[in-house]
């Protein structure tokens, strides 16, 4: 009975449907929750930024499963826009169920599946770097050549995981999720995290969720898991 209890427990915690691992984070940008192992690599991080002149924020950290399925069913009702890799928003009535989900989680985490449910992974920016009033998009193109983050950008590829714990899990697109250099994940419980979030574990919880384009999704589980939930975190944040 109490191994029954931890397992749902875990599972709870694997697809953002529980709190109590997490504490509150604030900085100069904001105030978000990560999970409470994270908080004091994530502040030794940001006095190695501090210490090049970068102010290292958290533009977001935890995300639930329920904002998860609101961003997601959002985006499958054609209430809010999903691009295409120029950029571009896709005609979406004339793309079928199965061409939706995969245009969909190029940009956006499955429900359940997200590694921002673990209060492990955040996205980071600078404001200061960006100026008073800067409104934060998160698209690759303020982390390139030109744009405000680029300083930003080039520090975390010159870090070493094994000094500070943070990998960088979408470096860039081999067939899944698109490029994000916003995005760091502390490895030594996300990697671990990752291994448990199984498609048999998503698929128990998608099952009962209000989820839009639920039936195409369950028939694809174990490629979307493939594609776009079991990426290796190699590519350390340097």
């Amino acid at each position: 009975m109490a191994r029954d209890r931890q397992d749902a427990a875990d599972a709870e915690l694997l697809t953002g449907r529980s709190r109590g691992h997490l504490e509150s984070w604030r900085d100069e940008a904001g105030e978000c929750l990560l999970h409470r192992a994270v908080i004091e690599p994530l502040r030794a991080l940001r006095a190695r930024a501090a210490r090049e002149g970068i102010c290292l924020c958290v533009a977001s950290g935890f995300r639930s499963f329920d904002r998860q399925l609101r961003i997601w069913n959002a985006k499958a009702r054609g209430e809010r826009p999903v691009l295409d890799d120029r950029g571009s928003p896709w005609d979406w009535a004339a793309l079928a169920d199965r061409e939706r989900i995969h245009a969909i989680l190029r940009w956006s985490a499955l429900p359940g599946a997200s590694r921002h449910h673990w209060g492990t992974d955040l996205d980071v920016w600078d404001p200061v770097a960006a100026g008073a009033g800067y409104r934060l998009r998160l698209e690759t193109d303020e982390y390139g050549p030109g744009g405000p983050f680029r300083r930003l950008a080039a520090w975390l590829e010159e870090l070493s995981s094994t000094a500070t714990g943070f990998v960088r899990p979408y470096p860039g697109w081999g067939g899944g999720v698109a490029a994000e250099p916003w995005h760091l994940s502390f490895l030594p419980l996300a990697g671990d995290y990752q291994r448990r979030l199984t498609p048999e574990l998503l698929r128990a919880v998608l099952a009962g969720a209000d989820l839009e384009l639920k039936a195409a999704v369950l028939a694809e589980l174990e490629e979307i898991h493939a594609r776009y939930v079991r990426v290796p975190p190699l590519h350390t944040a340097g």
